[in-house]
Formats: structure tokens, C-alpha cells, sequence
């Protein structure tokens, strides 16, 4: 769903732009209170995972593809106000680097597709989980139906923009209808894939799944041949897991690998036709005052290495560098947050009052 240069006019990209900048603002100092011991190394890894995971276009239609857009595996993970950073984080490699997404079009992508998806994401989450049974499954069954709304929510979100401020002129419903309707089918997709990275990280690592914290099973006891809580349960606190365990590196090291694998040799597998965005712009006209993106000519455009002939290692060394790039870029950002965090909570900034 990246949207190029050309669909939206100068003043309403300007506006989505304060809009992006406002919300990267809020969610650096929201990122302060999330990224702890347990969050702050990974948030660079889930964005070069969502990265990665981006590259593989899955089919969902004649002629139709679509890829995750990421902002609710980012905020389920490792919380909103971080997702919102991990999925920009992203959307600008993927702008300056990759010459996908326009360049005066970014805050159009950031306020779609990384501030909409984790919100709508995000509050859906929440609130499904506290109605829910507490356990692993609710999370992952939460997870599921966040991510599928998340998606047609940002295709609505894009035909807003384009109604305020398309360059074409194009029936709004019928690109509406069209945008939402392919979009539930890649939210089917996106849904896939948020639930089955997250019911596979809280399989191992409950702990580090920002969306599970505060998920605790009370201790039940059979009486009578029923199952009630055990006297107390309520006040019980969760059982410390063994430093052993609480090491963040086997994890980190396995999401790093499992990204470099998807980008660098799975991506190959793709599918090649265009996205959900791309074939309503192309059938109902909206790409008639398409521009060429300003970093065409970057040697790494199109996900390809620029002199590269052969297409599977073109494109298997440009997944390789993007996820290389996006992990140490997002990393750099989120321990820049958490270290400001550090400074703001140290001794020397604390005001005592005598």
C-alpha cells in the first residue's frame, strides 16, 4: 500500500506530513515508558523483520497481491508508541533506499500505514483481550482480529486522503469499494501472519511480548470434580523466569536470521504481480499523474542490486542489505529513546525539596 509521488497533491501530503511528524513526536516520549530491558532490544529487530516479511507478496486475487503492512504485529509486540516508530522506521528505508513509496508521499505512508494500522490495531487488541478468557490463546486470537481489521482500516484511511486530496478525478466510491474489498482479503493475510509470529514468540518468550504483559493464569484447584481458584490466587505475582531465560540474545539472533532468510531467499518466491494499492490505481485510473519516485536511480531501486544481472542474487543481496540497514537504523533509534529515558530517570535530573 505505499503510495507513490503523483496520487496526492502538494498541500494535503504537506498536511499528512505535520500529521506524521506530530505523531513521530508523541510516540518518541511514549516510546520512553515502553522500551525496557525486555522491549529496547528487540524493536529493531521487529523492524527488520516487518521488513522482510514485506517483501513477500502473497497472492489474494486475479492479478492481485498483497504484503503486511506490519503496524499491529509492531504494537502487539512491542507496543504502540514503539510499533508507530518500527513501521516509520521501515517506511523510510524502504523510501530513501529502495524507491518504494514516494518520497513527498511519506507522511501520507506513515499516517497510513504505520499511525492508523497500529492504533486501530492496537485499541482493537486491548480491548478484545480484556473480554477475552486470560491466556496464550486470547492473545494470539486477539492478535488475529486486530491485524485483519487493521488492514481495510488503512484502505479507508488512504480513500479519505484521496478524496481530500487526489490529483485524479475518480469516483470516490468506487474507490472505496475497491480498496476495502481487496484489502479484507490481504487483512485475511496479514492476520495469518501477525497471529503465527506471535503465538510462536509467546510460546517461547511470554515475556517479551509487550501485548501479554499482566497475562497471568491463576492457580486452579479440582474440587468435586470442578476447577476453582485456589485460595489466594488473585494476589498471586508471576514467577520470575531464570536469568538463563531472560537472555534476549538466542531470540534476537533467531529473528535476525529468520529475517536475512525471508529477505535473501524466500522473497525470490514472491509474488510478481502488483499489490492491492497498485491494481485499483492502475484499474480505476488513479495513477494517470503518477511521478517518477525521486531515488529511481539508487542502486538498490526496485529491491534489486544496481550491475546485478542474475535475479535471484539481485534481489536476494538487496533483502539482505535491507534488512541489514533497517535492523542497525532502528536499533540506533530505540537505544537513542531508551538511553534518554536513562538520562531523564538518573539521579542528577531528580529535584529534591528540602
Amino acid at each position: 500500500m505505499h503510495v507513490p509521488d503523483g496520487f496526492i497533491n502538494a498541500p494535503t501530503s504537506a498536511v499528512t506530513g505535520v500529521v506524521a511528524a506530530g505523531a513521530i513526536a508523541v510516540s518518541l516520549r511514549g516510546a520512553r515508558r515502553e522500551l525496557d530491558e525486555r522491549t529496547a532490544p528487540l524493536a529493531g529487530l521487529v523492524a527488520a523483520f516487518i521488513f522482510a516479511v514485506q517483501m513477500l507478496n502473497f497472492p489474494v486475487a486475479a492479478g492481485t497481491s498483497g504484503h503486511l503492512l506490519g503496524g499491529a504485529l509492531a504494537a502487539i509486540l512491542v507496543g504502540p508508541y514503539t510499533g508507530v516508530l518500527c513501521v516509520s522506521v521501515v517506511l523510510l528505508m524502504q523510501g530513501i533506499l529502495f524507491a518504494d513509496g514516494g518520497l513527498t508521499a511519506l507522511g501520507v505512508n506513515i499516517t497510513d500505514m504505520a499511525i492508523v494500522t497500529t492504533v486501530v490495531a492496537y485499541a482493537l487488541f486491548r480491548g478484545l483481550v480484556k473480554v477475552l478468557p486470560r491466556s496464550r490463546r486470547s492473545v494470539t486470537v486477539a492478535s488475529f482480529v486486530a491485524a485483519l481489521v487493521s488492514v481495510p482500516a488503512a484502505a479507508l484511511a488512504f480513500t479519505l486522503i484521496y478524496w481530500i486530496g487526489g490529483t485524479t478525478d475518480v469516483s470516490i466510491g468506487k474507490v472505496a469499494t475497491a480498496m476495502i474489498g481487496v484489502h479484507v482479503l490481504i487483512g485475511i493475510g496479514e492476520a495469518a501472519i501477525t497471529a503465527l509470529t506471535v503465538g510462536a514468540v509467546i510460546a517461547v518468550r511470554p515475556d517479551l511480548v509487550y501485548g501479554a504483559r499482566g497475562l497471568q493464569q491463576r492457580l486452579k484447584l479440582r474440587v468435586n470434580g470442578e476447577l476453582v481458584d485456589a485460595p489466594g490466587a488473585s494476589d498471586q505475582e508471576p514467577t520470575p523466569a531464570p536469568v538463563a531465560a531472560r537472555s534476549h540474545r538466542k531470540v534476537w539472533i533467531t529473528g535476525l536470521v529468520a529475517s536475512l532468510v525471508l529477505a535473501g531467499f524466500v522473497s525470490f518466491y514472491a509474488s510478481a504481480d502488483p499489490d492491492g494499492l497498485e491494481k485499483v490505481a492502475s484499474d480505476k485510473g488513479i495513477d494517470k499523474k503518477a511521478e517518477e519516485h525521486a531515488a529511481a536511480d539508487s542502486p538498490l531501486a526496485d529491491y534489486g542490486v544496481e550491475d546485478i544481472t542474475n535475479a535471484r542474487v539481485s534481489g536476494g543481496l538487496a533483502g539482505v542489505i535491507g534488512v541489514g540497514v533497517t535492523v542497525v537504523a532502528g536499533s540506533a533509534v530505540f537505544w537513542a529513546v531508551r538511553r534518554r529515558r536513562s538520562d531523564d530517570a538518573s539521579p542528577s535530573n531528580t529535584e529534591t525539596t528540602v
